[in-house]
């Protein structure tokens, strides 16, 4: 095991190995970029999806993030956000399976 729990801690995700967290209840207001600012302290960013993104003509009541990190042992840190207040809102965050992140394309493009 690594420092700080490593593989044992991993088991106690839902999602063992998932390099990707879902993060729901986000205000309107809130930007891709404050996004990548908040969870970019937490481990290396591979991509991240705003939805709806920044551009969108129509507003919403509330927005979803999916972050992928290079380091899947960045997911259980991101979960320690969950409950945290935003802009206006608790967070929540979740680990988010390879086939649960529809709107995040997690292959790689030739």
């Amino acid at each position: 095991n690594a420092p700080g729990g490593g593989s044992g801690s991993q088991s106690l995700l839902g999602i063992p190995g998932t390099p990707v967290v879902q993060i729901t209840n986000l205000s309107s207001a809130v930007s891709s970029e404050q996004m990548r600012t908040l969870f970019g302290f937490l481990g290396d960013i591979e991509e991240l999806r705003l939805y709806p993104p920044d551009n969108a003509p129509l507003s919403f009541s509330s927005k979803v993030c999916y972050i992928k990190y290079r380091d899947p042992s960045s997911v259980g840190v991101a979960q320690h956000l969950t409950n945290t207040v935003f802009i206006d809102r608790a967070l929540i965050v979740v680990p988010c399976a390879e086939g649960e992140c529809r709107p995040l394309r997690l292959k790689k493009q030739p």
